[in-house]
């Protein structure tokens, strides 16, 4: 593939995205909506966030692995807790992600 071709990928795609969404925040942005649309729509980031991080949690191979060498499960509920605990994105990031590697680290020595 050329440069060209890849450069002409990229636009299509910002433009099919751009195409998708404009409208709806154009639209959006004219009306006041209801206090309970605000309400609803405040729950909308914590539901698609779940919607992507559970699976990938209980399902790392493509079935259920609830047991404690699901290395994703483990590092998944510390974040979880220190998320709760701290209210500290940064911290359960990197708390998160030490806990990961960690706990694969241990895995693989036994």
């Amino acid at each position: 593939m050329d440069s060209l071709s890849e450069f002409l990928l990229v636009a299509g795609m910002a433009l099919v995205t751009f195409a998708t969404r404009y409208p709806v925040l154009a639209f959006f942005g004219k009306l006041n909506p209801p206090p309970y649309v605000l309400q609803a729509l405040k729950f909308v980031p914590p539901a698609v966030l779940s919607a992507l991080i559970v699976p990938s949690v209980l399902l790392p191979e493509g079935e259920l692995a609830v047991q404690p060498n699901n290395a994703f499960l483990v590092a998944g509920v510390l974040a979880a807790l220190i998320a709760w605990r701290s209210k500290n994105l940064l911290l359960t990031i990197l708390l998160g992600m030490a806990a990961f590697v960690l706990w694969r680290a241990l895995l693989g020595a036994l």
